[in-house]
């Protein structure tokens, strides 16, 4: 006959199994864009157990103010929010800008008066969604980007916006996350006070993707984590043209972009490094090489997401993939069609997120998390590595 404590201990042990796994809390932030689609009508297919901050994106600088440019915006924002009830150490946040939406910061930015007016309608929106923060996603200031307005002044006007932003936010009693997006290339910095604009921001997102866009001459790696440097162009199609122009150009990657900005004193641990949920393509790429580093004539269907690359394209259809150990990126070459895409794939990912806690980051983003595989993708490999111990 089992004693009272026995029996006791027993049901505890069965009670404990009987019990869902609770979600381990990964050891660095998590940081999902989201880009509300027609394709969802409901947000049951995003993991929001896996993520520790998702950023909705976008609004943009309007009249001085941060607005919608899409009043159905709202709603989806308001349905995203709601995701806290059941998930309340979820941050939700709001991105203000993007690679289209940026048009507006630079003039807003050039006065007090107008900084103070942008910086109000922040605030009031913030209080009127119930968020927890703000990205903004300035692409670029001191550059063009899209075309966009820009001078000189954008480099000290960012650092005030920033401050004003931050003494807003510290002001409403509230722990409020201020974030930003930065580029993934050295140019970016030289128009930033990166050191002034690290006092006011919780964590700088480097974009460490696009890294070789769609107007390259040559294929390369657009989301690589490994560090190339100039010799390993060798022999390529790529270093014979970058000779011939005599070109002031260096391999980009996300190794050497977080090492720049730790340099130039940025704290680790308010840097977040970023990962693709899509692929890059080029079209009529020789098969030399597997086709890496070789001429295109132009780009090959823009861009493809995670979910349509796993599904068409991952060793199917003619497509091979293929592993560079130097880039620790992944890539396919169809010879039949002569098409490369670059892409981050599970391996590259986990790699990323293992680089960003053995560095000490603050964490690892993406854009953005409705391109992701509903089963086994990429914030799946994301997350066990964090987790991981």
């Amino acid at each position: 006959m089992k004693s009272a404590i026995g029996i006791f201990m027993w049901a505890l042990i069965m009670l404990s199994a009987c019990q869902p796994n609770q979600t381990e809390e990964p050891q660095i932030a998590i940081m999902a864009y989201y880009v509300p689609s027609d394709e969802y009508t409901t947000l049951d297919h995003l993991a929001f157990d896996q993520i520790t901050h998702i950023i909705f994106s976008f609004t943009e600088v309007i009249d001085n103010q941060m607005k919608f440019v899409n009043p159905q915006s709202a709603d989806q924002l308001r349905r995203l929010v709601n995701q806290k009830a059941e998930y309340p150490d979820l941050k939700v946040m709001i991105a203000c800008g993007g690679w289209g939406g940026s048009g507006g910061f630079s003039n807003m930015a050039d006065t007090p008066e107008e900084r103070q007016r942008f910086v109000s309608s922040v605030i009031d929106f913030i209080d009127q969604y119930k968020l927890d923060g703000l990205d903004i996603d300035w692409e670029y200031p001191g550059l063009p980007g899209a075309d966009n307005p820009h001078k000189p002044e954008d480099k000290e006007n960012f650092t005030a916006l920033m401050k004003a932003l931050r003494m807003a936010m510290d002001a409403t009693g509230k722990k409020l996350e201020l974030t930003f997006a930065a580029a993934g290339w050295e140019h970016f910095f030289h128009h930033v006070e990166i050191y002034e604009v690290m006092k006011y921001a919780n964590y700088m997102n480097v974009m460490t993707y696009d890294l070789v866009g769609g107007a390259s001459p040559f294929t390369g790696h657009h989301t690589n984590l490994g560090r190339i440097e100039m010799n390993h162009l060798e022999g390529t199609p790529a270093k014979a043209f970058l000779d011939s122009v005599q070109m002031d150009y260096s391999p980009r990657s996300s190794e050497k972009i977080i090492s720049y900005c730790i340099e130039q004193g940025v704290d680790a641990r308010q840097i977040v490094i970023g990962a693709a949920f899509y692929g890059r393509g080029w079209h009529g790429v020789p098969f030399e090489n597997k086709g890496l580093y070789q001429p295109t004539k132009g780009v090959w269907q823009g861009w493809a997401s995670y979910a349509k690359i796993r599904e068409n394209y991952e060793n199917k259809n003619g497509f091979t993939r293929y592993w560079d150990p130097i880039a620790k990126a992944p890539y396919l070459y169809n010879s039949q069609d002569s098409v490369f895409i670059s892409y981050d794939d599970t391996m590259s990912v986990r790699l990323k997120t293992q680089y960003a806690k053995e560095m000490k980051l603050g964490g690892i983003m993406f854009w953005q998390i409705s391109l992701d595989t509903p089963e086994d993708g990429l914030l799946d490999a994301i997350y066990k590595e964090a987790i991981r111990k």
